[in-house]
């Protein structure tokens, strides 16, 4: 569905996929289907995508984890704002035994 939303919606610059109800695995494969973005904010209203049935029964991932699964499919993890101005780059870090980041 994301790839031919692409091909019909080639006029839109971006393409979110929302992983807490996609799944994870299937979120990061619409990276490779034209999603650039990949939506990971999260709130208790979430709880009710688990009680529909989603894939993702605990929708919880911490940034590293989200930087880890953009990077795994080879592309580039970006934190931006609502409007899209880049906020931050993670390409560049490598995400630490702790779970934090540290620069290459």
């Amino acid at each position: 569905m994301y790839a031919v939303a692409r091909l019909y919606l080639d006029n839109f610059p971006h393409l979110k996929a929302y992983w807490p109800m996609l799944g994870r695995y299937n979120a990061q494969m619409t990276l490779s289907f034209g999603v650039n973005d990949i939506d990971g904010t999260i709130d208790d209203t979430t709880k009710i995508y688990s009680m529909a049935g989603s894939e993702e029964q605990t929708p919880t991932m911490t940034t590293g984890q989200l930087v880890a699964l953009i990077k795994q499919v080879h592309r580039k993890p970006v934190e931006r704002d609502t409007l899209y101005n880049v906020l931050k780059d993670y390409s560049q870090e490598t995400v630490a035994e702790e779970g934090g980041f540290s620069s290459n």
